[in-house]
């Protein structure tokens, strides 16, 4: 990654290393479901072997590719494109799952890893008031503190807003789609799930 890269800073990227710190050991495949113009995918080569990143976006996807690192980038939709089920040892998505049917998009993910292999996700949703509103003011000032010491990113990907599912649907839409996960709400107005697929 590029010095310019290593400067970005945004809501997503801050928990990009929430992402990272899930690869399993001796992972050999990674998919980045949404990857944009590829910055987390190219962090995942950094630890994993064969990457791929798969996004709807044309522009992104071409930026992607200027890139010169091996990571192969897919133009397509994840819901559809022609993946063998079980073929990643680690699945991951930073602001992409509210672009599609959550239970939609956690079961074709879910579909995709590998027994032993963990789906590792940095979402969007939408906040209920008045009772989310202290959480979001206090994602509001940390938020402005951060951008102030580091500048703000605008990535190139399309943006949806409001997200179409609340905190608590997301969750309850988690637990029931991938039992065991792992759900964190965090403070700069994100939620993470984490989930490691059983063994056969």
């Amino acid at each position: 990654m590029t010095a310019k890269n290593d400067r970005r800073w945004n809501h997503n990227i801050h928990y990009h290393p929430r992402i990272l710190h899930t690869v399993p050991d001796g992972a050999r495949h990674a998919l980045d479901v949404g990857c944009g113009e590829g910055m987390l995918a190219r962090e995942l080569r950094r630890a994993v072997p064969h990457v791929t990143g798969i996004d709807l976006h044309a522009p992104s996807i071409d930026q992607a590719r200027a890139h010169p690192d091996d990571v192969d980038y897919l133009l397509g939709d994840v819901l559809t494109h022609p993946f063998e089920p079980a073929s990643f040892d680690v699945v991951a998505s930073v602001a992409t799952l509210h672009h599609m049917d959550a239970a939609t998009g956690l079961t074709r993910m879910r579909d995709l890893l590998r027994p032993g292999g963990v789906l590792a996700i940095v979402g969007l949703a939408r906040s209920t008031m008045p009772g989310d509103l202290p959480r979001d003011l206090a994602g509001i000032v940390a938020g402005a503190f951060h951008r102030a010491a580091k500048g703000h990113w605008e990535h190139p990907s399309p943006t949806v807003w409001p997200p179409p599912v609340t905190y608590r649907q997301m969750r309850a839409v988690a637990a029931e789609i991938l039992p065991g996960s792992r759900y964190r709400r965090h403070l700069l107005l994100r939620y993470s799930i984490t989930w490691r697929k059983p063994q056969d």
